[in-house]
């Protein structure tokens, strides 16, 4: 049995990380059978980050190399029919995720309009956590915006970044269907991975806001979502 270790639940959201949201939401849309660890802690991570899963005594990190070792072990058919350039599109948006994640995470932790509504979702429905550790994980998660760089944006740079790359899925995720057809493939996991933990939030950021005016942004990750958490 495969058990996927990442971080908790919040807002009915399967993991309030977009990351470890992609790999569940592949994981069941691939239809592989896991157990689902929600851990707060990462030390024991490969590279102290999340998730990461175990199969077969075998630890695999990094959403990437834990959806290529499942694709390849289980011989899954999911993406089986993307032609080459498709797979390229796939990657230049998987790339792109990564910045809208710097944006999405910024909003969380930074932005001081944000972090208070964060903050007591955090402390209602995880008792376990105090005001001591979210502290802790703030000041943490400042260094790191500062050495990446968008913690030295004004709050308005920074969502511009967002909201520019919100605007290429607006413009690749069709009204009806997922990205590459009738049925969701690995790319749309990932896109609801962070489009979820935005849309589902109860804290109206600009990103939120950009998603509630593009309803096909909105019927695609709701789509997702229930497939994943109810299908």
């Amino acid at each position: 049995m495969i058990t996927l270790y990442s971080y908790p639940e919040l807002f009915g959201v399967a993991d309030n990380n977009g990351y470890g949201l992609k790999v569940f939401a592949f994981m069941r849309l691939a239809g592989v059978p896991f157990i689902h660890e929600h851990i707060f802690d990462p030390s024991a991570a490969p590279r102290g980050q999340l998730p990461y899963v175990v199969d077969d005594g075998e630890t695999i990190g990094d959403s990437e190399t834990i959806i290529a070792h499942l694709i390849a072990k289980y011989r899954l058919v999911i993406d089986a029919g993307l032609t080459p350039a498709q797979r390229h599109q796939n990657l230049l948006v998987t790339r792109m995720l990564d910045d809208l994640y710097w944006v999405m995470s910024y909003s969380r932790w930074k932005d001081e309009r944000y972090y208070p509504a964060f903050r007591a979702a955090l402390l209602r429905e995880h008792p376990n956590l105090d005001e001591p550790g979210l502290l802790k994980a703030k000041e943490f998660n400042a260094q790191r915006y500062y050495f990446q760089g968008i913690g030295r944006y004004t709050p308005e740079a920074a969502y511009a970044r967002g909201l520019a790359d919100l605007a290429v899925l607006a413009g690749l995720v069709p009204a009806a269907g997922y990205v590459h057809g009738k049925r969701p493939t690995s790319i749309d996991a990932g896109i609801y991975g962070f489009l979820a933990n935005m849309w589902f939030y109860d804290i109206d950021t600009p990103l939120k806001q950009f998603l509630a005016a593009h309803q096909n942004l909105v019927r695609h990750c709701t789509a997702i979502h229930d497939a994943v958490m109810h299908g």
